[in-house]
């Protein structure tokens, strides 16, 4: 019986690092506790990725991710043992729900927009890593440009005055203009000009213009017409009053991209992709219909059948150019509450060797839920009214309450897992968030006798705990 611990990764694991599965479970130990049959076969998962690339590359084309697929309620860490996985392997990552998407020739997304999301996600992971190798050399160009927004340069004579007094004084005022550059230089770099006003010229963003002739699940469309019509979307620029502050931010961000070759950006986000991708198909039971091919069971397999293309390894065309999806591991996961993984095409299960089945939560694991990760509920609460001025006191007995109320909601409701404690806990304090620095006591004890008496309602009522919690 486990949960997910919301985090982040160690500052200490480099996301290129070479771990062990031991390692790798031990960092999603402090994150994800239990669960650990999913840990160890997403670690060994990972860990043969590592394994690859120091195979030979004949050898290395040959050996084909294992795909995983997850099995269990809503709420117990599914999604965010793959995250973290990839944060781990700094893998470009990109949750879908199976749902979403339909058969080609049906109205909806079709399956290979996920592969052309994730060389998006991809692309943006590589310009933030750029970014920061050419952020020194940026920043210097941003200053030199803020500085002649701030001063303009003066014009170069069109020819030199034969006249010495006329040389003297170009001189002169050529001196007196360095002078005041450099004293601007000095007071920019202090911030003192942070509130000055400047006008500069911006582009203005032609996003909307595509979305209207490119609705949703229309992608290829859109590639289509920025080949067709490179020039008729291009970014227009507008003059706008910005302070120096915001200025700076503007520069800084196009002065960096002028220093990023786009070519070799697309080119290092798709092998990424096709390296170390990390695709996660949440809700894959809600495809897994197979009754004898009428209503909505048609396009469920279909859905299916398209999907296998992708998992088995297939190009996909992008704006970036062509992805093969060979090696990109998959992560399937689904609650199957009234279907079961052999429901799934023969095809698509053989995709999926892995399988690994995950623990309800019980009222001991939501207990620690809600008091060991650092960003807890129970933190989160106490953080936000002690901006108000007033101190949330949880006692041991109280936690334990609110765990037994979401343990006794779940068994009788949907179960829902940790999500369970969001909704118990917004009920919980209801009074206290609504009156804040109003409310009369400064300090609140959350013991048993308070859980109890604000939740014993919602909790005796079977059908309005149902609609409630």
């Amino acid at each position: 019986m486990v949960f997910y611990m919301p985090g982040r990764v160690s500052d200490t694991v480099s996301a290129d690092a070479d771990l062990t599965p031991r390692q790798i479970v031990a960092e999603l130990d402090r994150f994800i506790i239990g669960q650990d049959r999913a840990k160890r076969a997403v670690a060994i998962a990972l860990r043969n990725r590592l394994r690859r690339q120091k195979l030979a590359p004949e050898v290395a084309e040959e050996v084909i991710p294992k795909n995983i697929l997850m099995m269990g309620p809503t709420g117990v860490g599914k999604t965010e043992i793959a995250r973290r996985l990839a944060r781990l392997a700094g893998s470009p990552f990109l949750k879908v729900e199976a749902s979403k998407f339909t058969e080609v020739g049906y109205v909806g997304r079709d399956v290979e927009a996920m592969v052309r999301d994730m060389v998006e996600i991809a692309i943006e992971m590589v310009r933030q890593e750029r970014r920061e190798h050419v952020r020194s050399q940026a920043v210097r160009n941003a200053q030199s440009r803020l500085l002649d927004l701030l001063l303009p340069p003066r014009p170069k004579p069109r020819r030199v005055s034969a006249d010495p007094t006329a040389r003297d004084r170009e001189d002169e005022e050529q001196a007196s203009w360095e002078r005041s550059r450099e004293t601007l230089r000095r007071r920019l770099e202090a911030g003192e000009l942070e509130d000055r006003i400047v006008e500069m010229e911006v582009s203005a963003s032609s996003s909307a213009a595509f979305r209207l002739f490119t609705p949703g699940g229309m992608e290829e469309m859109d590639m289509n017409l920025r080949d067709m019509m490179p020039g008729l979307f291009q970014g227009k620029t507008r003059s706008r009053r910005l302070s120096v502050a915001e200025a700076r931010e503007l520069l800084l961000r196009e002065e960096e991209d002028k220093l990023i070759d786009p070519d070799q950006l697309s080119q290092e986000a798709i092998h990424r992709v096709e390296q170390s991708g990390i695709l996660f198909i949440d809700e894959i039971d809600k495809i897994s219909g197979r009754t004898g091919g009428h209503g909505p069971d048609v396009s469920r397999e279909g859905v299916q059948r398209d999907l296998l293309p992708i998992v088995e390894g297939t190009l996909v065309n992008t704006k970036y150019g062509m992805v093969r999806t060979d090696h990109v591991l998959f992560i399937a996961a689904g609650a199957f509450h009234v279907s079961k993984p052999s429901d799934l095409i023969p095809e698509l299960q053989g995709r999926f060797p892995i399988r690994v089945e995950l623990d309800a939560l019980g009222r001991d694991e939501l207990v620690r839920i809600l008091t060991e990760p650092e960003g807890s509920l129970v933190r989160q609460y106490q953080a936000l009214l002690s901006t108000e001025g007033i101190e949330l006191v949880f006692t041991e007995d109280g936690v334990l309450a609110v765990a037994e109320v979401a343990e006794q909601v779940n068994r009788r409701t949907e179960n829902i897992g940790a999500r369970r404690l969001h909704t118990i806990m917004e009920r919980l304090l209801e009074e206290v968030s609504f009156d804040g620095s109003e409310h009369p006591e400064k300090k609140v004890m959350i013991d048993r006798h308070y859980v109890t008496e604000r939740l014993a309602d919602v909790v005796d009522d079977a059908d309005l705990s149902r609609y409630i919690l």
